[in-house]
């Protein structure tokens, strides 16, 4: 009786860890307009992303904000978020996670004047 006890309580263990891990991996959807706020050691800015998911990873859209509006593209893997932003004048590489409505992380430039900054951002309904 004991062992049929002991295995029921494993099995139910077992169980309830994989519908954790499936929880804690769902799919993220980041379509929409995003409002950002960016912090840099040479200043600030808020660009606005519109971004379009177009499968599980992959994310195309456009930015506008102080360096003009161009398109960009970008990956999410789970909740993180790795978008690339190439201007005329600069390019933009956003890093970070998103959590329901919100995303933060940082942003890399390759100007050595700019930088390496922080940005949040939150989807506007």
């Amino acid at each position: 009786m004991k062992k049929k006890y002991l295995l029921s309580s494993v099995m139910v263990m077992l169980i309830a860890g994989f519908l954790l891990v499936a929880f804690q991996t769902q799919k993220v959807n980041i379509t929409g307009k995003w409002n950002l706020h960016v912090e840099t050691p040479a200043g600030g800015g808020d660009p606005v992303l519109i971004l379009k998911q177009e499968n599980d990873t992959l994310i195309t859209g456009t930015y506008t904000g102080l360096f003009g509006e161009t398109d960009l593209e970008g990956t999410i893997y789970g909740n993180k978020i790795d978008i690339k932003v190439p201007t005329d004048m600069v390019t933009m590489q956003y890093q970070g996670t998103i959590e329901n409505e919100t995303m933060k992380g940082k942003v890399k430039y390759n100007l050595s004047e700019i930088g390496e900054g922080t940005f949040t951002g939150t989807l506007v309904k």
